[in-house]
């Protein structure tokens, strides 16, 4: 604190004086004008000292008239803003602005920071489009979720617009330039009364005859525009079984038929070259599919001719020839081996059948007869122990060239065995 502010912050009369700066009074102003009910509030009056800056700002005074008095509120509206305006601004003008107040501290004034213009008269279509776009939103003709992509390739394109207007011209100058094609014109008014049942008619009247359609028309007024933002028009787009491409006004534009639109486009040749695909770039596509399918037939047809000399090489005759000499030896040697191992096995197999042969006739009653032996039956059962025979039998003696038959005079035990 200066030595100038203690001297008068000391009593005078009895009171203590608090000073303030210029920046703390502006400061303190700053914070009384933030009030809510000073921001982003739309206020109607007339249009005074209209200044167009060559920077693209807009400076005038909004003012009030009524008996004796009056009242006058600065505005400034900065060159993004201006250049939205799409009237002609001028003093006297009986407008709604859009904005909140400002302190501007260098001059020591409040003012208003204008967003948006509008003559008054079309306040209350301002209004009624608001409310539309509400119960629309609510309906769901503004869901992302329903928006599709476009055709890549479509073979028959709707046009619903003036058939008088430039737009058409545009639209086909394009459409002849990128990617010839037939295009289903619908013609409508798109404006004036009545043209929002004229445009919702066009729409419907084409949307079973095409790929896609374009619903488009020039700049214009607000008020120009306003029958795309019909209820109406707005479900015939969102409800269409082809995708729709809007072009509605300048850029700058946007009606509630956008928000329902698949696709919007800034002017309608920006639509027509959406829509339709670039005859250049097609063909550029195909040159490089075309290359690509030859590189990989004439690489299938190297590898193929290469597997076919490889076959040609081995069944060349001399290599067969090769071939077939290699497998005979192979196959003489196995044969040897056959050979050899069957004789071997045979030899085998002999000497254990004559010994087998020599074992059976060792045990050949007939070769013991032949050495003197003989056999003794008693009722065609041989007879093996003399304690077997009684006084009186009749028996069979077998011999190795006949039977005799005798009967038993005596036995007798031989008690020593």
């Amino acid at each position: 604190m200066t030595w100038y502010q203690q001297g008068l912050s000391t009593e005078r009369g009895g009171h203590a004086m608090e000073v303030l700066s210029v920046s703390e009074v502006s400061s303190l102003v700053e914070t009384l004008l933030d009030d809510p009910r000073l921001q982003e509030i739309w206020i109607r009056g007339e249009i005074t000292n209209h200044k167009l800056h060559g920077s693209g700002h807009r400076y005038f005074s909004l003012g009030e008239k009524r008996n004796e008095h009056s009242a006058v509120l600065s505005c400034v509206m900065w060159r993004n803003d201006a250049r939205r305006v799409d009237f002609d601004l001028h003093d006297g003008m009986d407008v709604l602005v859009f904005g909140s107040i400002g302190h501007y501290a260098p001059q020591g004034r409040y003012q208003l920071y204008v967003k948006e213009v509008r003559p008054a008269g079309l306040g209350e279509k301002h209004l009624m489009v608001e409310r539309w776009k509400q119960q629309l939103e609510a309906e769901g003709c503004f869901d992302l979720e329903k928006k599709r992509p476009l055709p890549p390739y479509p073979e028959r394109v709707g046009v619903v617009t003036s058939e008088t207007g430039a737009v058409l011209q545009d639209i086909r100058n394009v459409v002849s330039r990128r990617y010839p094609l037939e295009l289903v014109i619908s013609p409508t008014a798109v404006q004036g009364d009545g043209a929002h049942e004229e445009i919702t008619r066009a729409l419907r009247r084409v949307e079973r005859q095409v790929d896609v359609i374009i619903l488009a028309r020039g700049g214009g007024s607000f008020e120009d525009l306003f029958p795309f933002n019909h209820p109406e028009v707005v479900r015939a787009v969102s409800s269409c079984p082809v995708p729709v491409v809007s072009a509605i006004g300048h850029e700058i534009d946007v009606t509630l038929a956008d928000f329902a639109a698949d696709i919007r486009a800034p002017t309608p040749s920006a639509a027509a070259e959406l829509v339709v695909p670039d005859r250049i770039s097609v063909m550029e596509s195909l040159a490089g599919y075309r290359k690509t399918m030859g590189n990989r037939l004439l690489g299938r047809l190297d590898r193929a001719g290469s597997d076919l000399s490889d076959m040609r090489e081995r069944l060349a005759p001399r290599r067969v020839l090769q071939r077939v000499t290699s497998r005979r030896e192979d196959l003489s040697v196995i044969s040897g081996r056959i050979e050899r191992g069957i004789l071997s096995r045979v030899g085998r197999e002999r000497e254990r059948l004559a010994a087998t042969a020599a074992v059976l006739a060792a045990q050949n009653p007939a070769q013991l007869l032949g050495r003197g032996y003989c056999i003794l039956q008693k009722e065609r059962r041989v007879i093996r122990s003399a304690g077997e025979i009684e006084k009186g039998d009749r028996l069979t003696i077998r011999m190795v060239d006949g039977r005799l038959g005798t009967r038993v005079e005596e036995v007798h035990l031989d008690t020593e065995i």
